[in-house]
């Protein structure tokens, strides 16, 4: 394991509801929530909310359980050590959610041994091309290649090395009740709030698991971004501040042929960011924007050096904003850190919001570049990456 993995992994270990060399037991009962907002935005059509963006939705930040496309998504966990095995639950929620009085908390289905993994790994294909830092101009000692059909796996291994956001979240695991589940799957409706009273139940749960959530505990806005500029010349990529967000980090990426696909983050340090399009705390993002990797919450635009994606097929921008956390326990951890502390639940909110945008199709003089009559609505057609994609992580 990388110094850079076993600091961010003992980053994320401390930040456990609280301190966890300050209790003697870990909480009865622990209540994750995952809030994330997406979006995808095609010039000339606005926010896209199927198709195109469905398709890409998992791949550019999607949610664990909810999904990926555009839309508010809420994921949820419950874990009760009275019930390991799991527990039918129930998450009271408030009006303002406009989902009813409560989501059902239901275990998690378990795996089957080996699933997915039948016939083995098939081996990478192709080439991977890695840029990074904002500017006009490619850095010296850019860009760094690996080419799948020659190299070994600790080469792809260090090309693929990077920070990464420690899972603390709602995730579907065994001895966890999620919702979303099979009995309710509905989606969030666009607007909806997670201010106001919530309180968790079911067996094995202490019954004064309860709540608020308010002020910049709620679903973070839209990410509006916009991309001005030639991709064979320098990109502008610009976008709208969000009150809430602790920070900001960039990732595009083109095809080249069948065979070749071009990637850049916005990191100042060489890190493309695998393991960043996903929540990461506030201590770790302060963290990351002191190594140059995260961009400050007043920082609103960032540019993509000229000449990157002149040749490719199509390229895509996505940008995360790390939004707040929110750890809240009961009884609440005493004053003197080294006094017992036992407390009956945790809840942990985590919050993000993403968005995603095609390069180099911009409205010029006036007219849409592809619409095709007087009147009619552009005609868009998504990059080809698609196949690059597939050959290179057999997604």
């Amino acid at each position: 394991m990388s110094t850079q993995i076993a600091t961010s992994l003992a980053a994320g270990l401390i930040l456990v509801a609280g301190t966890a060399s300050a209790q003697s037991k870990p909480p009865v009962a622990q209540f994750w929530m995952d809030a994330a907002t997406n979006s995808m935005s095609i010039p000339g059509m606005g926010d896209t909310d199927s198709g195109a963006g469905s398709m890409f939705g998992g791949f550019f930040g999607g949610t664990k359980m909810g999904g990926g496309s555009p839309g508010q998504w809420l994921d949820t966990a419950l874990y009760t050590r009275n019930k390991p095995s799991g527990t039918e639950g129930s998450h009271a929620i408030p009006p303002g959610l406009r989902m009813g009085n409560s989501l059902p908390l239901m275990p998690a289905a378990r795996s089957p041994a080996g699933e997915g993994h039948e016939g083995g790994a098939e081996k990478p294909k192709g080439k991977l091309v890695f840029y990074w830092g904002c500017g006009d101009r490619i850095r010296p000692g850019q860009p760094r290649t690996v080419d799948f059909s020659r190299s070994g796996p600790d080469e792809w291994s260090r090309f693929m090395n990077g920070r990464f956001a420690p899972d603390r979240g709602a995730k579907a695991v065994a001895g966890r009740s999620v919702w979303p589940n099979e009995r309710d799957r509905q989606r969030v409706p666009n607007g909806a709030s997670l201010e106001g009273d919530h309180a968790v139940s079911g067996e094995g749960v202490p019954s004064g698991l309860r709540f608020a959530l308010r002020d910049a505990y709620d679903f973070m806005p839209k990410i509006r971004m916009s991309t001005r500029g030639d991709p064979k010349a320098s990109v502008n990529v610009s976008w709208q501040s969000i009150n809430s967000a602790e920070g900001y980090f960039l990732t595009a990426m083109g095809s080249r042929g069948d065979d070749e696909m071009i990637i850049w983050s916005s990191s100042e340090q060489p890190d493309p960011g695998w393991g960043l399009m996903d929540y990461l705390a506030p201590a770790q993002v302060r963290k990351l924007i002191g190594e140059k990797v995260v961009l400050a919450p007043n920082i609103q635009n960032c540019a993509i050096p000229s000449g990157i994606f002149g040749a490719t097929d199509g390229a895509m921008v996505r940008m995360i904003a790390y939004g707040p956390e929110l750890n809240l326990a009961h009884p609440p951890r005493p004053a003197n850190p080294k006094a017992p502390w036992d407390p009956e639940w945790a809840v942990r909110l985590r919050i993000k919001s993403t968005g995603m945008t095609v390069l180099g199709m911009e409205e010029q003089g006036g007219t849409r570049s592809q619409g095709s009559e007087q009147g009619a609505p552009p005609r868009q057609e998504m990059p080809g990456l698609g196949g690059v994609i597939k050959g290179v992580f057999g997604l």
